[in-house]
């Protein structure tokens, strides 16, 4: 053997069980070049050595070495071997086949024909269940009873003992938002928010002509003491906020700021809306603001992001019945009420187990999805959850987030720029959905696109003629 053979100068560093080796070891060589542990010019190891090394095939290291080839990261030479190129053109061609929306957060599509039977099986269901007046019969404004049990099943594990009265029906978490910043700012009023935060609240408080006041955030989430000084300075009716998985920086708010926040809106008598959009994905989750004070919290709990999009649900858990009936008014006032038959779908699902096989299905997807783009994007640029499916991608100079999000747009990739969720001083950095690529492939190449772009100038990249 020869002895270029028998000390290799390169290893791949990966998991067999990450998707298709070759796939895994071209994303290895790819991170590797960004970090710099490969120069320009470094040879790779032959492939039946590095075969032998990883105790695979010889098929499935060429093969990976052509995907390689096939990106432009190395180039063969005869007789000499594979090698980095010394000048690695760029992977960005404008993709014909349409935009790929990573701007939609949306749960990721899993690939489980007997769990999709089964989704369809439940709402063919209905018509023996449910009847004729599904379809034609309203409903109370907060949901019948059978449906307002079925929310309090599904928020069981996170919040005990949580009885059926103390919950609302809604047409999804907006829906829930509106009534319930409707009932509690006056126009002229203020509420405050995480500085960046959600586009939605900002959409319901311009609408209701609602003032919003930042409270700081940190990589942990929201930080008590400016919490406290809005408090002081602002006199906020109510302060909104999505503490697990936030959106869009993906930071948890631990457990001991989750005791200082609540501590600080019973002192100042100032409730808090919790959107908890994402609370269903974690498997060992924190306990929701609304567990620590349900006397303060109005606990917002939509089926979009857990379950399915099109499942418009969201539960309203308020603190007390003189709340039921003010927000089931303004439910009345703005929307009717939630969908019969959507809510009937929901509680189908959840009564039956469906909803919880489908959080497990979303969650199983989730992880892949956050290797494929761990291995892909630098690590140093990215703050992530590995059980939430965006991603916060930080932009270093002399790229800026506009320019970063335009030049992405020409190339067919779509993601949101901070813009959206600032009220002031927007940071270098954009969102990325990780769900919304319809397979692991096809976002695998868009991060690439994204990994390729962030490695150029901006001037580097310019399409224009």
């Amino acid at each position: 053997m020869k002895r270029d053979e028998q000390k290799l100068l390169w290893i791949p560093a990966i998991r067999k069980a990450d998707g298709p080796v070759y796939l895994a070891i071209a994303d290895a060589l790819s991170a590797d070049i960004r970090s710099g542990k490969l120069a320009a010019g470094a040879r790779l190891p032959p492939q039946r050595a590095l075969a032998d090394a990883l105790k695979i095939d010889f098929t499935t290291v060429s093969r990976a070495y052509a995907e390689a080839s096939k990106r432009g990261l190395v180039e063969g030479k005869v007789g000499q071997g594979t090698y980095v190129r010394t000048s690695r053109p760029s992977l960005i061609r404008p993709v014909p086949s349409g935009l790929v929306d990573m701007s939609m957060n949306l749960p990721p599509r899993f690939d489980e024909p007997g769990l999709m039977a089964r989704m369809w099986g439940g709402i063919s269901g209905l018509q023996s269940t449910g009847g004729f007046d599904l379809l034609m019969r309203y409903q109370e404004a907060g949901g019948a009873r059978r449906d307002r049990e079925a929310g309090a099943l599904w928020l069981s594990s996170r919040l005990e003992g949580l009885r059926p009265e103390r919950i609302l029906v809604c047409p999804g978490a907006q829906g829930a938002l509106v009534a319930v910043v409707g009932v509690l700012a006056a126009p002229g009023d203020t509420i405050c928010v995480e500085s960046l935060t959600y586009p939605g609240v900002r959409s319901v408080a311009s609408h209701l002509r609602v003032k919003l006041a930042t409270v700081s955030i940190d990589d942990d989430g929201i930080i008590p003491e400016s919490f406290e000084k809005v408090c002081v300075d602002s006199k906020p009716k109510a302060l909104y906020c999505n503490p697990t998985i936030h959106n869009p920086t993906t930071a948890t708010l631990s457990l001991a700021r989750r005791h200082a926040l609540v501590e600080i809106a019973r002192r100042h008598q100032v409730p808090i809306i919790e959107d908890d959009a994402y609370g269903a994905l974690p498997l060992d989750p924190l306990p929701p603001l609304a567990a620590i004070a349900p006397e303060l919290v109005y606990h917002i709990a939509g089926l979009a992001k857990c379950i399915a999009p099109a499942l418009r649900i969201a539960y309203l858990v308020v603190p007390d019945g003189h709340a039921t009936a003010r927000l089931s008014g303004a439910i009345r006032a703005t929307a009717s009420m939630a969908s019969p038959l959507t809510a009937a779908i929901a509680s189908r699902w959840i009564e039956d187990g469906t909803a919880e096989a489908v959080v497990a299905a979303i969650r199983q997807e989730t992880a892949a999805r956050q290797i494929i783009a761990a291995g892909i994007l630098p690590s140093e640029a990215i703050s992530a959850d590995p059980e939430g499916f965006h991603i916060w991608l930080r932009i270093a100079s002399p790229w800026t987030r506009g320019e970063f999000s335009s030049r992405l747009q020409l190339h067919g990739i779509s993601v949101v720029a901070s813009d959206a969720f600032a009220l002031s001083s927007p940071p270098e950095a954009v969102r990325l959905g990780l769900g919304a690529p319809e397979t692991r492939d096809q976002l695998a190449q868009s991060l690439r696109v994204v990994a390729d772009l962030l490695d150029q100038s901006p001037s580097a990249s310019t399409m224009v003629v």
